[in-house]
């Protein structure tokens, strides 16, 4: 069976897994899952939704798109793109959103959701009608909670020192405590995404373009060939690697896939975690595919 396949996949990495997966535009048609209504805590892949606010906006007139803002020091937390530059960066808002889905730039990140607000992200979830699905705030929050949970300011430092007894009682790995949802409504948000029902036509459009030129190729994009386009969004927190996106085959035809993941060790680096992604989606698409 392909649960059993997908259980095997995970426990040779020695982690848990957490997927599913449905055929995009497909209403009530076959789908695979495993743990798909357990809840998981979603780290980046929360960018989704913001994302999908942040468009309907541009594409309702109430932000210029083209317009700049200054990301200064207080957003200076996770050190990649304008969240690892020593200066205040001044951007558009649509290079802002490009940098927070592409590279998950958690400065971007904050600067974006501050300008569309939390009700806009939370009327995303209710439109597409989510409601295991709950956004705790943006990234300075996440990590506000670290520090409160560990005692130490340095996102950095403590994300490379933190104990097995530590891990236990973060907050942000606990996803009744955090920023949460299910595999199954990642899957649902994606399907509205892709069919236009998310947000506005156009909105969905910007989403489903900028989520395609995501540049890490390491999780969901390692399980298939070059055929297949990829547009996607990784979530990555000390134990948890997460990946959600669409991939779109030759003959037209999509899966929106929702791979979350906990491994038992707390390294840093795990390639082999971030691997069983793209192995655990082949799968349960193979399947689909297969069988549909």
């Amino acid at each position: 069976m392909i649960t059993d396949a997908l259980r095997a996949a995970f426990a040779d990495v020695d982690a848990q897994g957490f997927v599913h997966v449905r055929e995009v535009g497909v209403e009530n048609g076959p789908e695979v899952g495993l743990g798909a209504d357990d809840p998981v805590v979603l780290a980046s892949v929360f960018k989704i939704p913001v994302a999908v606010a942040y468009a309907e906006e541009v594409a309702a007139g109430r932000l210029d798109e083209t317009g700049r803002t200054r990301v200064t020091s207080r957003y200076r937390i996770g050190g990649i793109g304008t969240a690892g530059c020593a200066d205040d960066v001044e951007m558009s808002w649509r290079d802002l959103a490009l940098f927070m889905m592409t590279m998950s730039d958690n400065a971007a990140t904050d600067a974006v959701f501050h300008r569309v607000g939390q009700a806009a992200v939370d009327a995303v979830l209710a439109r597409t009608g989510l409601v295991r699905t709950r956004i705790m705030g943006c990234c300075e929050d996440l990590f506000a909670a670290l520090t409160a949970d560990v005692g130490i300011d340095d996102v950095e430092a403590a994300f490379a020192s933190l104990t097995p007894g530590q891990l236990d009682k973060l907050s942000i790995l606990d996803p009744e405590r955090t920023t949460s949802s299910t595999p199954r409504e990642i899957t649902t948000l994606l399907d509205a995404v892709w069919t236009g029902r998310a947000a506005s036509p156009r909105a969905c459009e910007t989403v489903r373009s900028i989520m395609s030129r995501q540049v890490w190729p390491h999780r969901l994009a390692s399980g298939f060939g070059s055929d297949v386009q990829v547009a996607g969004k990784t979530g990555t927190l000390p134990t948890l690697r997460n990946e959600a996106g669409v991939l779109t085959y030759p003959d037209g035809r999509g899966y929106a896939v929702a791979v979350f993941t906990r491994a038992s060790s707390p390294d840093l680096r795990q390639p082999a975690v971030d691997a069983v992604i793209g192995r655990a989606a082949r799968l349960a698409v193979d399947h689909l595919r297969s069988t549909s």
